[in-house]
């Protein structure tokens, strides 16, 4: 064109000029506000809805000014959106799956033409996730969409799903539930966090222009978590997942006992992960990546480095270079400044070493800050303060950093730094973490599974293990919805009174021994139990009463050998449970009377149920080293693995149907997958179980491996829900457990699998045991998933 002045490229870097603008002006985003009037409604039925005479919620940007204001919903809102979510489910269900796929696909393409639009708003609101992670995510669960009636048969959507995340929760968590609930054919309600609900409302907006089903996407904003509680409330929502910091997950948990609902907790804010440097390690890229993760990324978790002793005063020293001269952090608030001067002081007086990257100003600034020789029972390193604090602690040898990384009661994630594959492999697997990255920083994306360990989350996300939460298989039945009771949780399994086996009777009844660490034994408390025959029949004998004492005994018994069975070749793991199905194959015979005498069914039906029994335990011997999980498709160049961990010492209650096919189906699904069980049998039919033992007795099984306690039901609920070791309890009984479990299960968190027998009709529930769809459901409740990630060149 005539008159045009074209640069070079040189002259460009040379001038260092800013190219022309971008398609969409910055101004979008605020021009999308004030469409709105600063004022967002709810987003229900595919519309915004904006009452006049709600509460609201201001929220503000990083100087102070105001961004928009949220509506807080009440209960005519939640009836209103739950109604809408049910008919979206039926439209959005009854789609072919490579209709949601299309629809899901073009969302990412209207989410790339409207990102700079998105990415604004994101900085509006302090929430840090770009257009670009959301696309990806959209592309990759798009697929999982398309494939999931070929890949995953079988399994069917659960209904109405509710997600909730917490004020101080990422976009990126947020959505790491609600777009793989959507791409099974859930609908979802979204109840975000506060800085979260703009950026969630305009992509429920950008949803609608992709032609996704009225009411298959709702919003719902609040004032607190009791918000999300009264939505859970609602019989039509079929299962409730949250993520954020843990203390609202335990509200909700608390909020939610009774109702009903399968409820998940994802705590990824505030959990303590570590950064482990060998000195085998490329101390250059591990340090200049240490202070990137711990002081500029990744703010949602608190960091602490462990570092080899041979190696500190090199890292020592490129710490000091590299700090220099870094800008000063701010502070939420004057009283988190109170926080970490006091524990900085407190770490100073445990002989802590400061590193600072500057003079440490007054008011809410704070220089980013390494505490060299922090002791390990050090404030801040159990109980960190929000500041940019990084306590450093040393190690002499590949066991003490372990020890070190699994020092926290958290398991979300550790990065691991070593140019020595095999001891990065063998670190990553010893580690009580749901992700490992070698030789790298935090690497999200969503093929990688993500399921934290010990006190760090109940559920998994991300990657195909991460769907199963929003399917159920298709021969189970959906589980009938309760009213919480009022329960006396202090008084629970306390209310009834001790039997004792009367002298005239000894000798002529006969007493049942329980099984704990490899042994018949009495209970600790020297009580019994009457063992009736079926329907409260006539007296077959008396078995302990096991307790709170028997609990911790068997329960100190299973962690002295889990490790070990957990370590075992699947192919040895295997042999051990199928000899365990030889051992029942020769006492069948007896096994099968003992049924048919407590259950009263015909000897033919007892003598089927322990051939299925045999089968099923043969099944899971042959299931030890048939699933192990595998490489993952990452875009970036490197190697992901994901692997199935066993949880460690699952406590189950057994149910009254079917007493020894559901035994031996749980029994195997824990075994297989590598864990130890305590197992209480069925209050009302005991008698398989305490005949099994024997077949015990004789078995190659390690002692302490499989624990029997007989006794009442509430009263053992009670003691394994109280133990803080165990890491998951199946449950079979009434509302009035289920609803302790809800309740109680919080500190530690323990993986739940609820199911109530009865009703508040008194009717009994169902289960199909003899299902083949049974084998994987359990297994997927018997192991934790763990990713691992190794970068290349």
């Amino acid at each position: 064109m005539a008159g045009a002045t074209v640069k070079t490229v040189q002259a460009i870097f040379q001038s260092m000029e800013y190219g022309p603008a971008a398609t969409y002006s910055t101004a979008t985003a605020e021009a999308w506000l004030d469409n709105h009037s600063r004022s967002l409604g709810l987003f229900i039925d595919g519309k915004f809805v904006l009452p006049s005479d709600r509460q609201t919620r201001s929220l503000m940007d990083s100087k102070g000014g105001l961004v928009c204001s949220t509506v807080c919903a009440t209960q005519a809102d939640i009836s209103c959106c739950v109604t809408s979510a049910i008919k979206g489910f039926e439209a959005w269900s009854g789609l072919s799956c490579y209709q949601r796929s299309k629809m899901l696909l073009r969302l990412a393409s209207t989410l790339g033409q409207h990102g700079q639009s998105f990415s604004e708003l994101c900085d509006l609101c302090q929430v840090s996730c770009s257009s670009s992670t959301l696309v990806r995510m959209l592309q990759y669960y798009s697929s999982w969409a398309q494939l999931r009636d070929t890949l995953i048969a079988n399994w069917m959507p659960l209904g109405v799903v509710l997600v909730v995340v917490s004020d101080d929760c990422s976009l990126y968590s947020l959505m790491l539930k609600v777009l793989p609930a959507l791409a099974m054919g859930n609908s979802v309600i979204l109840v975000p966090g506060q800085s979260t609900a703009p950026a969630a409302l305009l992509l429920a907006q950008l949803f609608m222009g992709a032609s996704l089903p009225a009411g298959a996407l709702s919003v719902l904003t609040g004032s607190d978590m009791s918000m999300a509680a009264d939505v859970a409330q609602n019989a039509s929502i079929s299962y409730v997942t949250y993520s954020g910091s843990k203390e609202d997950g335990v509200k909700l948990c608390k909020a939610t006992a009774g109702m009903g609902v399968p409820v998940s907790v994802t705590p990824n804010i505030g959990t303590t992960c570590p950064i482990i440097i060998f000195e085998s390690a490329d101390i250059n890229s591990a340090v200049d990546d240490v202070l990137e993760t711990a002081f500029k990324k990744n703010k949602e978790v608190h960091w602490v480095l462990c570092v080899q002793e041979s190696v500190l005063d090199s890292v020592m020293a490129r710490l000091r270079l590299r700090m220099a001269g870094m800008k000063c952090v701010a502070l939420p608030s004057n009283e988190a400044r109170v926080l970490v001067d006091t524990a900085v002081q407190d770490a100073q007086s445990k002989g802590a070493m400061l590193l600072q990257s500057c003079a440490v100003p007054s008011g809410t600034q704070y220089p980013p800050t390494v505490l060299c020789g922090a002791a390990p029972s050090s404030p801040c390193v159990v109980t960190p303060s929000p500041g940019p604090l990084l306590p450093l602690m040393t190690f002499r040898s590949n066991t003490e950093a372990v020890t070190l990384g699994n020092h926290s009661p958290h398991g979300q994630a550790a990065c691991v730094w070593t140019e020595d594959l095999t001891l990065a492999l063998e670190t990553s697997k010893s580690l009580s973490v749901g992700s490992v990255w070698v030789n790298s920083h935090p690497l999200s994306d969503p093929c990688l599974p993500v399921s934290g360990h010990k006190d760090s989350g109940t559920c998994t996300d991300g990657g195909q293990e991460g769907l199963y939460q929003f399917l159920r298989p298709s021969s189970s039945c959906v589980l009938p919805r309760a009213t919480p009771i009022a329960l006396d949780y202090a008084k629970f399994g306390t209310d009834a009174t001790p039997f004792i086996i009367p002298d005239e009777t000894v000798g002529t009844v006969k007493s049942f021994a329980q099984f704990i660490a490899g042994k018949a034994c009495k209970s600790e408390s020297g009580a019994s139990v009457v063992v009736h025959s079926q329907g409260g029949g006539s007296v077959l004998g008396y078995c302990p009463d096991g307790g709170r004492k028997d609990v911790r005994n068997a329960v100190e018994a299973a962690i002295k050998v889990q490790p070990g069975w957990m370590k075992k070749c699947p192919s040895a793991r295997a042999q051990s449970i199928q000899s365990l199905a030889k051992g029942l194959e020769g006492k069948r015979q007896d096994i099968a009377k003992a049924i048919s005498t407590q259950t009263g069914i015909p000897m033919e039906e007892a003598d089927v149920e322990v051939e299925l029994s045999i089968a099923r335990l043969s099944d899971w011997a042959a299931y030890c080293d048939k699933v192990h999980g595998g490489t993952l498709p990452v875009p970036q160049c490197g190697s992901g693995l994901s692997v199935p961990e066993a949880l460690g010492v699952v406590g189950v209650v057994l149910p009254d149907k079917r007493p020894l096919l559901s035994m031996a189906t749980l029994l195997g699904a824990a075994l297989a997958s590598g864990n130890a069980i305590v197992m209480v049998p069925s209050q009302e039919y005991p008698l398989p179980a305490l005949a099994f033992i024997r077949v015990l007795l004789s078995s190659d099984l390690p002692a302490g491996l499989v624990n029997i306690i007989t006794g009442r039901r509430d009263k053992l609920t009670k003691a394994l829900a109280n133990h803080s070791v165990i890491k998951a309890i199946w449950y079979w009984g009434n509302s009035e457990g289920c609803q302790y479990l809800q309740y109680t299960c919080t500190k530690p968190l323990k993986t739940l699998h609820l199911f109530c027998q009865t009703d508040k009709d008194g009717n009994h529930g169902s289960r199909d045991w003899t299902h083949a769809s049974v084998l994987e459901e359990m297994w997927r409740n018997a192991v934790q998933w763990k990713s691992v990630w190794i970068p290349t060149a």
